[in-house]
């Protein structure tokens, strides 16, 4: 694993391993600290919530953040990913389903230091790719069991940014900025790329491969027979960095089994005017050297972008209409995910 900090270095480990880590991109104080104070707000609302709805015993209010979650998820025996999430499900949406886009979210998204990076890789004409999501992973061992008997938060398969968009955006230079809210050793579950993969095709993504373990069989996942799984490299990191990762390398992110919460972005961005691989959820202009009156500086305006966006998916569940963009590009059958 290499961490740089130079322009060209930056482009050159990102061509020529399709990621690359950065240290010292987001300020711990100005943009990672807000973020947490604000997830504490949403933590006390989901509490509140589950406290009317008589699921939990307690507000748990004397609880810090991670234990508090964790107390929750054992309580209610599942976990509330949606809640926290600043991006909305593909199906089932209704006007009332819930999305966090707190202005603090907005500053990393539009962070200056991570955009200057961003520009480095893609051009100065930017926008932020609504395929955005917050993942917080606490310790499995503290975790309760799904119906399989496997932690309901755990490893994340191997995949490729590129097969969770359409074929729409075949064609776009769309980039990931994955980065953690704190110091994320090798035991907390960092990510897994493998270099090198993004100079291959797309994958086929499989569901229900024989081939997988069985903790992971029901999810959508590169059979590991297509690439080389053992050249794989854990990316440890301290809170502050980011990884920037090309659209076909091949990831996946290790089983947390520390004793400590991994609270992790995961990004994209892509150049304006291409598409974005998820139209009916709103990209924005991030940065315009061209036109920076069209940057989105608002995140007010964000969050009504969503709530517009939620409000427009829910009419069409109720209507049972079909009338909505495809989310995924994969079906079931293809050659590739027999064993």
């Amino acid at each position: 694993m290499t961490t740089v900090s130079n322009k060209q270095k930056i482009r050159e480990n990102f061509e020529t391993d399709g990621y690359v880590l950065v240290e010292d991109v987001l300020d711990p104080h100005k943009v990672l600290d807000p973020i947490i104070s604000e997830y504490e707000n949403v933590l006390d609302d989901l509490c509140k919530e589950l406290y009317k709805q008589k699921e939990i015993k307690s507000l748990h209010e004397d609880l810090e953040f991670d234990e508090r979650i964790i107390q929750i998820y054992n309580e209610t025996g599942r976990a509330h990913s949606q809640f926290f999430d600043f991006s909305l499900p593909f199906t089932d949406v209704k006007s009332n389903t819930p999305f966090w886009s707190g202005p603090a979210v907005f500053n990393a998204l539009t962070d200056s230091k991570l955009l200057d990076i961003v520009e480095n890789l893609i051009g100065g004409e930017i926008t932020s790719n609504p395929v955005q999501h917050v993942r917080i992973k606490p310790p499995e061992d503290r975790l309760p069991k799904d119906e399989d008997g496997f932690p309901i938060i755990g490893a994340t398969i191997w995949h490729q940014d590129h097969g969770v968009v359409t074929e729409d955006a075949d064609q776009t230079d769309m980039i990931t900025v994955w980065f953690s809210l704190t110091d994320t050793p090798v035991e907390a579950g960092p990510l897994k790329v493998v270099p090198g993969t993004h100079k291959g095709d797309l994958l086929t993504h499989c569901t229900n491969y024989v081939g997988s373990e069985e903790q992971f069989r029901k999810l959508r996942q590169i059979p590991t027979k297509l690439f080389d799984q053992d050249l794989g490299v854990p990316l440890p990191m301290k809170r502050g960095s980011a990884i920037f990762m090309h659209k076909r390398t091949v990831h996946s992110s290790l089983p947390n089994i520390s004793n400590r919460m991994r609270w992790s972005f995961d990004l994209r961005y892509n150049p304006t005017g291409q598409n974005t691989g998820r139209t009916m959820f709103p990209g924005f202009v991030a940065r315009s050297r061209n036109y920076p009156e069209s940057e989105l500086r608002d995140p007010i305006v964000w969050r009504n972008m969503w709530l517009e966006c939620r409000e427009k998916m829910s009419r069409i569940n109720q209507e049972g209409s079909d009338d909505i963009n495809k989310f995924s590009r994969w079906s079931d059958g293809h050659p590739d995910c027999e064993s």
